[in-house]
């Protein structure tokens, strides 16, 4: 955004202070005006024809906008996503207790990427991991939905559960 004497136009059309239109005008008269109430000249809309400048204090109006963008990045949340290892062979107890904290991840708005590993021989038992994807699915039905059905990568298989 052009400032005071940064503005190249010839010509501008002027909105005062509190928003009335002035007309169109040299750039000399726009700042001396922008001066006179004690303001700077502020570029508005540099491709229209002639460019649109309003009087404003731009101090001001650069401390009100990073303000807005401070109070927009407050309300953001930022999305993180939970790995949970499993193995084909993982004991009832424990993948109890994993499906647990993968509902409380889900209650949290978190997304949780479950992988079940395998090492050497298990390779041959692919099939089994499916089903323990599927059954952890269906046991996180109430807080998640599966965003990513059970893929292999390599020597695991994924599956992404988002919130509902």
């Amino acid at each position: 955004m052009n400032v005071n004497e940064r503005i190249r136009a010839k010509a501008v059309r002027l909105i005062s202070f509190d928003g009335q239109q002035l007309g169109i005008m040299s750039i000399s008269d726009a700042l001396g005006a922008a001066q006179k109430e004690g303001m700077d000249l502020v570029e508005v809309s540099p491709n229209s024809d002639p460019p649109v400048c309003k009087i404003m204090d731009y101090g001001k109006y650069k401390y009100q906008a990073s303000k807005k963008t401070q109070e927009g990045k407050k309300k953001t949340r930022t999305l993180q996503v939970k790995e949970i290892r499993l193995r084909p062979r993982t004991d009832e107890h424990d993948l109890d207790f994993k499906i647990k904290n993968m509902k409380k991840f889900l209650e949290k708005k978190d997304k949780v990427k479950v992988s079940v590993l395998f090492r050497g021989r298990e390779m041959a038992y692919m099939d089994a991991g499916k089903t323990l994807l599927e059954r952890i699915a269906q046991e996180v039905e109430e807080q998640g939905s599966m965003e990513q059905p059970p893929t292999k990568e390599g020597w695991r298989l994924t599956m992404l559960l988002v919130p509902k």
